[in-house]
């Protein structure tokens, strides 16, 4: 039968207070005697009696608003969102691996808005984003006080085939520092399928440093194409890592983090499962192994929602 416009309810009000029939009325605005009869009851003034085309409008509004909506974020989505973020999954993460599995969810923006209404409430559920709700600093223009690497190649002369992240052997690789600068992480990942790689390190040590690459990256040197990283000190024995893998070592520009993304991005994600202050000392090589393993079988935006492994495995023709 449809709703009401507001011009029905006047032409009802005034040809009703003009002593017309109901047939007359219904027959005028195209609708049913009994849509006239409802509407006459439903809106009319309960002191008066009265029908009055403004009122009516008023009533049908406050119905509309106060009616029950259909709810889309139900308890099973719900469920889902909520397991999702315990895994560290991004809501942009859980939205498309719902998509890639053929289940029903809401935007990543609805997530997003669940997420801030429970912190508000006291819950805990942003403590599981990579930011776990803080805002990024802005670093500005910074000074590069940084002693010069030997042998340093700029990024400026890396193939420009490593920007297109199509071949798998693009590594970049970076530091993370424990607390109170005692003890360090190696990061390593291919820019193509996100592969990452990670191991403890005693200390920041360059030597030591290129050792561990060295042994982490020598069952991919027959694939491996470069390697990229920042200009920290721990680098400087990067020729022992291209002669050791036969491969070519690139620095990129001093405050550059964006030539560098995934691994910056890769670097936020294991923040996830080793927030900053932690002791590395206490930090055992199975749960190193653990983290890697997670991100790894985690979904990412940019591969479609599949893994890094699950495209690795499409890309070369072993698994370490």
């Amino acid at each position: 039968m449809g709703h009401l416009t507001s011009s029905q309810r006047y032409t009802i009000a005034s040809m009703k207070n003009n002593g017309h029939s109901q047939k007359a009325i219904a027959e005028v605005i195209g609708k049913d005697k009994s849509v006239v009869s409802r509407e006459l009851k439903r809106n009319k003034d309960l002191r008066s009696g009265l029908y009055r085309h403004d009122l009516a409008d008023r009533k049908y509004a406050k119905r509309q608003k106060e009616k029950n909506k259909k709810r889309y974020f139900t308890e099973a989505i719900q469920a889902r969102v909520d397991k999702g973020l315990e895994k560290k999954l991004s809501p942009e993460q859980i939205v498309g691996l719902a998509k890639v599995e053929g289940e029903n969810c809401v935007s990543h923006e609805r997530i997003y808005q669940y997420i801030w209404a429970d912190k508000k409430q006291g819950g805990v559920l942003h403590e599981h984003l990579r930011t776990r709700g803080k805002k990024y600093r802005k670093r500005g223009n910074l000074k590069d006080k940084r002693g010069k690497i030997q042998g340093r190649i700029d990024i400026d002369e890396r193939p420009k085939i490593v920007e297109k992240r199509e071949r798998f052997g693009d590594f970049e690789i970076d530091t993370i520092i424990g607390k109170d600068h005692k003890g360090a992480i190696v990061t390593i990942n291919d820019r193509s399928t996100g592969l990452l790689k990670m191991r403890l390190l005693a200390r920041k040590n360059a030597e030591m440093l290129a050792d561990k690459t060295i042994e982490i990256l020598r069952p991919y040197q027959y694939v491996l194409h470069t390697i990229t990283s920042d200009n920290g000190k721990e680098f400087s024995a990067h020729q022992k890592i291209s002669q050791e893998l036969e491969c070519d070592f690139y620095f990129a520009k001093p405050y550059h983090s964006w030539q560098r993304g995934s691994n910056e991005n890769l670097n936020g994600l294991i923040r996830q499962y080793i927030p900053k202050k932690t002791d590395f000392r206490m930090l055992s090589e199975e749960f190193i192994q653990w983290v890697e393993d997670e991100l790894n079988n985690r979904p990412r935006k940019r591969l479609g929602f599949y893994s890094p492994n699950q495209i690795v495995n499409q890309k070369v023709a072993f698994v370490t």
